[in-house]
């Protein structure tokens, strides 16, 4: 509750007395009261009480409300107690998407936060531990990068996850694929050989992707035109979060040979979260619409391109992967191998780098949004790939500085291109393209990992081999600026008509 006491003169009271056009858009439902007409609250009422003064009005404000924010809604308490203080005549707040949240989106989006954070979880364990795991188990980059290459196959799940979603519903899936991953994880740490790690994998890595499929996809359906890439970026935050959880637990390593096997067994309390987040957890609108109605028929030109717009994301999701996955899954081979870490150097160094890119992760958000996806997509692209090659050929305070520009310059690029694969295809088919898109970078991850663990064990170093891969990110950058479309701004249903 917050209450205030102010003497003002005539034009200060007409504007007190307005309705609120800022953090909340209010209805009046009568004189000195006001209602909830849109915001993040479930609950918001403003009460008015005028009297004349010696030199003017003493007007008392008195106004009661609950964020509709679960989980994070303790982040956001103290600007928005201040932004109701205040007063603008507009909606523009730093720290808020460029759009007004109602209640639903401001609550869903809160909890996909907090599913994002076990994807996270479950997406980093693999890589985190498979140095570990290869040491205990008596084997080299070579078995690394098969492990971690066939682990992707495990993509298959998560087609098959995504393309029940556009026939039973985002929310039921989702549930499936958050508990699969988390179960399998489980058993990964329980695994006898190298062999029998990496099939657990497979199978969680396919419920994992699947989940992260299904929660850009839930969020690009219910956010606000002008937010879908704000939601990405606060998305990529919390999927952050996780791996920095596994990170920190990645401690563990150092209590034995077989203390890798801890992060795996911590895994397993992600099904907490997923059970909670889906009771609460509601059907998409454009689901809940598109179930209801026959799949439009679409004319030459929509298919072909759909076809187009497939075979673009397609392809630059495999030349990105193809890069970005060996760079991400033999930095603690590069570090404790050609730099020395031990498992607590390598959690440090991962934390102390790797934090700081919520910062352009959360400026990418706001730019896409503001500045548009193509620019923003391609700059980030450029200085990500360069400063991620450049690390693999640095030491000592170089090597932490590099790495930090590389992450956080990169993090820009995240949440601009993140939203096209949900906003290029129609609600019918939206689960079955994403897939497909991701299956096909899956692959790349696949090529790269194997290649470059292929090469580094024959050369002994990662660098040159992760160099060779670099030309893919500059490939992409230049595709997004000469062949993606524009979306900022536009309704999913504007972006593909036949959804109208």
């Amino acid at each position: 509750m917050i209450r205030s006491e102010t003497v003002c003169d005539d034009a200060e009271l007409a504007r007190r007395q307005a309705p609120r056009t800022d953090i909340v858009a209010e209805s009046e439902a009568n004189t000195g009261r006001y209602g909830l007409a849109e915001g993040p609250f479930q609950e918001y009422e403003r009460v008015i009480e005028v009297e004349r003064a010696a030199h003017g009005w003493t007007v008392r404000e008195t106004t009661t409300y609950r964020l509709a924010i679960p989980v994070w809604g303790w982040l956001f308490q103290l600007p928005v107690r201040r932004a109701l203080r205040g007063r603008k005549d507009s909606f523009a707040y730093w720290w808020a998407p460029p759009d007004r949240l109602n209640a639903r989106a401001a609550m869903v989006l809160g909890l996909l936060a907090a599913a994002q954070i076990v994807d996270g979880y479950l997406g980093t364990v693999l890589t985190q531990t498979i140095s570990f795991a290869t040491d205990e188990f008596g084997h080299g980059n070579s078995a690394q990068g098969w492990v971690l290459g066939v682990a992707r196959a495990g993509v298959l799940f998560s087609l098959v996850t995504v393309a029940l979603a556009d026939r039973r519903g985002r929310k039921a899936m989702l549930i499936a694929a958050g508990i699969g991953g988390c179960v399998f994880t489980l058993l990964g740490g329980l695994s006898p050989d190298i062999w029998t790690l990496g099939g657990s994998q497979l199978i969680a890595r396919g419920f994992s992707t699947g989940l992260g499929i299904l929660i850009v996809i839930i969020a690009a359906e219910e956010m606000p035109a002008r937010s879908r890439a704000w939601a990405a970026s606060v998305l990529v935050l919390s999927a952050g979060l996780g791996s920095g959880l596994a990170v920190n637990v990645l401690r563990l390593a150092d209590l034995g040979t077989r203390g890798w096997r801890g992060v795996y067994l911590v895994g397993g309390l992600g099904i907490l979260v997923i059970v909670w987040v889906g009771r609460r957890l509601p059907e998409t609108l454009r689901f809940t619409q598109s179930a209801e109605e026959r799949a439009p028929v679409l004319s030459e030109e929509q298919r072909n391109r759909r076809r187009q717009r497939l075979i673009l994301l397609a392809g630059s999701a495999f030349l990105l992967s193809m890069f970005f996955s060996p760079a991400s899954s033999f930095q603690n081979d590069f570090l404790k191998d050609e730099q020395g870490f031990n498992a607590s150097g390598i959690s440090n160094f991962t934390l102390v780098t790797s934090t700081p890119a919520g910062l352009g992760v959360l400026l990418g958000g706001y730019l896409a949004e503001t500045r548009g996806r193509r620019v923003v997509g391609a700059t980030g692209l450029l200085m990500g790939a360069g400063f991620a090659t450049l690390a693999f050929f640095s030491g000592g305070l170089t090597l932490w500085a590099v790495t930090l520009l590389g992450v956080v310059l990169g993090g820009i690029a995240v949440p601009a291109l993140a939203v096209y694969g949900p906003e290029m295809f129609g609600t019918h088919d939206r689960g079955r393209a994403n897939g497909i898109i991701v299956t096909v970078g899956v692959i790349g991850s696949a090529v790269g990992l194997i290649f470059v663990g292929q090469v580094s064990d024959r050369i002994g170093e990662i660098g040159p081999a992760l160099a060779i891969l670099a030309v893919g990110p500059l490939i992409v950058a230049w595709l997004v600026l000469r062949r993606y479309p524009e979306t900022a701004g536009m309704e999913l249903e504007e972006i593909n008509p036949e959804d109208a």
